[in-house]
C-alpha cells in the first residue's frame, strides 16, 4: 500500500521531532540543534555510525563527527575518556540509543519501524543511492558537534 504525501510528510516530521527528543533524554549534555536541511549531494565522512531503519520508515540513521566528540560522549555517560576499540563500541552503542529510542517515540505516534545492527564508518567513506537526506547538527557544550543524517529510501 502506497502512502500520501501528507503521510510522508507528517511521518518525516515525527522521525525529526523524535530525534530531538531522543538526543535529550539519552545523552546528558546540552546542546543546541541546527534547523533541518536537505542535503543535495553524497554524504561524505570519515568517522560515524549508521543504523538502518525499517517498517513503515525506510532508510538510515547517521551519526558521524570527530571521534574525539563521541570520546567526550562517552566520558559525560560514563565517566571515562574512551579510545580505540572501547570507543568503536560505544558509537555503535550510541547510535543503538537514540535509534532504539527514535523508534519508541515515533510508534507513540502510529509509526513503525525496527533497526539494524550498527555498522562504524571509518575512514574515506562515500555514501549514496538514498531518495533523500535530511542533514542536523547537535552542537554540545564544550565538546563539539556531531552531524545527524536521516537518509530516506
Amino acid at each position: 500500500m502506497s502512502i500520501t504525501i501528507n503521510e510522508k510528510s507528517k511521518a518525516i516530521t515525527d522521525l525529526l521531532n523524535g530525534t530531538y527528543e531522543a538526543l535529550g533524554s539519552v545523552i546528558p549534555i546540552n546542546y543546541q540543534i541546527s534547523k533541518p536541511q536537505l542535503l543535495g549531494k553524497n554524504l561524505e565522512l570519515q568517522f560515524g555510525v549508521l543504523i538502518g531503519v525499517t517498517g513503515d520508515v525506510k532508510g538510515s540513521l547517521i551519526l558521524t563527527g570527530d571521534p574525539g566528540v563521541f570520546s567526550s560522549i562517552g566520558e559525560a555517560m560514563f565517566g571515562m575518556p574512551l579510545e580505540g576499540e572501547m570507543l568503536t563500541s560505544f558509537s555503535g552503542e550510541l547510535g543503538n540509543m537514540l535509534a532504539g529510542r527514535i523508534s519508541t517515540i515515533i510508534l507513540e505516534n502510529g509509526i513503525q519501524t525496527d533497526i539494524t545492527a550498527p555498522t562504524i564508518l571509518q575512514g574515506n567513506t562515500t555514501l549514496s543511492g538514498y531518495e533523500k537526506a535530511i542533514h542536523m547538527t547537535a552542537e554540545f557544550d564544550h565538546i563539539g558537534g556531531m552531524d545527524i543524517y536521516l537518509l530516506l529510501n
